[in-house]
């Protein structure tokens, strides 16, 4: 018997203990923490569940209601344990629970008989209801103190409720400063605050040997250098053994997700997600589509991995996974030990029951193909392509095109007095300017079908107004060059037509521009949208002005210059006649000036929004550096 015995207390010391299924025991009244194997400490975020008295203030020996929430709601618990302690020194426990529900709810006797309720098992709990009565000699202020534990390993010590009040049951209590039935609750947690002997909190451990022991690769760029990134994946080779960390918490995310693609596009890719579900983090092998884009576990083997690790505290998702070297997904092979692969990683905020949804919060793709046994840094893929993108769309649509029609509406009539390339100037600055406008929005529709390789996938309306101005500005010079004569009666149909289409494309492709602030792929700062109004300000401004003077002009020499005749938009130089020319004179000062204004702003303009989208990635790293300051 006593080998047995002496077996039994070795195997109890071998095996970790998975916490104390009926309840907490009087030896932790005071500390109130839980006893579990290994030493694990208790979680110093913020808490997703909250104490929640019904009454701020009640009358001594009166009974009290308080609700155990979780926020957001489907955020499970498996233990817990709470007590009533006097807010004043030295904040005794008060008070006794009532056995209301003999299944959830277990009492102990820490100070006083009942003075502390504990849990009954280790069942999932989303909300609970307890009820606590005041002493008979008891007035003054308590707060419920709290240890509440999601899992084994995540639980928080201390969690205070607000503060109650306990007044004489003969003090009548003001109208309003008692509840009659339960308040609403708010999303705000109140933060644990660990005590003073606490450690510091160490920095996140997903960033650490990063490039050393394993391959780290995140977005935006240039994060896993200042450790803070909206989504983050490692991979470590441990002899046969590959081993995924994944990781996201901005914007509340709805998964996370890493894939292994043979190319930098998305489609036929293996991958692994991590999605909260039910307060706990589920990992799922699914494969992407084309045609449409999407993914789907339907048919992918869920074998192919072995969860290591999980948790979803704060809104932030990790999951820690291993895979099988070798794997067959949808017949297509994937041999981890002697194939490369491009790495794509996304983060979005919506999922459904059998398939992640769009990667709204965010996409990266590794630059080449590597081996998974590589530690180095991995690069993310070259955006050259959709830089220009934005560089040749803003100085074609903000720059060239806004001059162009500007010179087109107000110096037609007036710039006339010298001519280029046998033309009015006017005319001759129009046609260079439109021009240049039409070869550079071409080549940035070019440059960005190249760089996606088809169609936008994204739920935005960028890319189909982005059309619209091309085909608006592709029918322009076509229609220009069949133009009808001067003298045919067909030109003011012509005249119209082709004002209407450049400010239509005009109009639409500013449009275009402010949705692309909004893209997540551009990575441009959001106050990159108070630029764009500043230059739709000074555009109609500046239309202001011009009308102005001209009117004010016209007044004064009783002839028209800044008509809008749609019978001839192109008169010669010899049809203007010498009144005109004297008020081209007099008036040329000024609109010479305004129109030299206009240039150096709107250049000033194109080249700061162009510096932007080239540079913005340097805006990112920036946002990361300052989050990283604040917290």
């Amino acid at each position: 018997m006593l080998p047995l015995l002496c077996l039994a207390l070795l195997l109890s010391t071998l095996i970790p203990s998975h916490g104390l299924p009926n309840g907490a025991p009087t030896s932790v009244c005071e500390s109130m923490l839980p006893f579990h194997g290994g030493g694990i400490p208790p979680l110093t975020t913020n808490s997703p569940f909250k104490l929640t008295p019904q009454s701020s203030v009640i009358g001594s020996g009166q009974t009290l209601r308080l609700d155990i929430e979780s926020f957001p709601a489907n955020i499970v618990f498996k233990g817990y344990m709470i007590q009533a302690r006097a807010a004043a020194p030295p904040n005794n426990i008060v008070g006794r629970f009532e056995s209301t529900d003999s299944t959830a709810i277990k009492l102990i006797d820490c100070q006083a008989e009942g003075d502390t309720a504990t849990h009954t098992s280790t069942s999932p709990k989303q909300e609970l209801t307890l009820e606590w009565t005041a002493p008979d000699n008891f007035v003054g202020e308590v707060i419920f103190n709290s240890t509440i534990a999601q899992d084994y390993d995540k639980f928080w010590v201390g969690l205070p409720s607000e503060p109650v009040r306990v007044v004489a049951s003969s003090t009548t209590v003001a109208p309003g400063t008692v509840s009659t039935k339960r308040t609403t609750t708010t999303t705000t947690v109140p933060p644990y605050r660990p005590p003073a002997t606490s450690a510091p909190v160490a920095g996140d451990p997903i960033y650490e040997a990063c490039g050393q022991s394993k391959g780290c690769f995140g977005f935006p760029e240039g994060c896993v250098e200042s450790k803070n990134c909206r989504a983050v994946a490692t991979i470590a080779v441990m002899g046969a053994r590959y081993v995924f960390e994944m990781k996201a918490g901005h914007n509340s995310p709805a998964y996370v997700a890493l894939g292994l693609s043979d190319d930098a596009k998305m489609g036929e890719d293996s991958v692994i997600e991590c999605v909260p579900e039910q307060g706990t983090v589920n990992a799922y092998a699914s494969w992407t589509t084309v045609g449409p884009y999407g993914s789907t576990r339907l048919g992918v083997p869920q074998n192919i991995f072995q969860v290591l690790e999980k948790s979803y505290n704060d809104g932030v998702i990790y999951c820690k996974v291993e895979r099988d070297a070798t794997s067959t997904v949808k017949g297509k092979k994937f041999d981890l030990v002697n194939d490369k692969f491009h790495l794509l990683i996304a983060a979005g905020s919506s999922v459904e029951s059998t398939n992640v949804n769009y990667h709204d919060i965010g996409r990266h793709v590794s630059g080449s193909p590597q081996s998974l046994a590589e530690v180095g840094p991995v690069q993310g893929s070259s955006k050259l392509l959709l830089r220009l993108h934005g560089a040749f769309m803003i100085t074609a649509w903000i720059g060239t095109a806004s001059l162009g029609i500007l010179l087109a509406r107000y110096f037609r009539q007036t710039w006339v007095g010298s001519q280029m390339c046998g033309k009015d100037q006017w005319f001759a600055w129009h046609r260079f300017l439109m021009v240049v406008t039409w070869a550079l929005t071409v080549a940035g529709i070019v440059v960005i079908f190249v760089e996606i390789g088809g169609w936008s996938q994204v739920r935005n309306p960028h890319a189909i107004l982005g059309m619209v101005t091309t085909v608006l500005c592709f029918l322009q010079p076509l229609g220009a060059f069949f133009r009808p004569h001067p003298g045919s009666s067909k030109r003011p149909i012509f005249n119209w037509l082709h004002w209407l289409g450049g400010n239509l494309a005009h109009v639409i492709a500013i449009v275009a521009i402010f949705f692309a602030v909004q893209l997540q792929k551009a990575e441009l700062p959001e106050w990159m949208d108070f630029i764009l109004v500043a230059f739709v300000a000074f555009h109609v401004f500046m239309h202001l002005i011009f009308s102005i003077g001209g009117c004010v002009s016209e007044r004064r020499s009783g002839q028209r210059v800044t008509s809008f005749p749609m019978a001839d938009m192109t008169p010669s130089r010899n049809s203007v006649s010498s009144s005109e020319r004297k008020q081209d004179a007099a008036f040329s000062g000024f609109r010479k000036s305004m129109l030299f204004l206009y240039i150096l702003i709107v250049l000033g303009l194109v080249i700061a929004m162009v510096v932007i989208v080239v540079l913005a990635p340097i805006e990112a790293a920036y946002n990361n550096i300052k989050d990283q300051i604040m917290n």
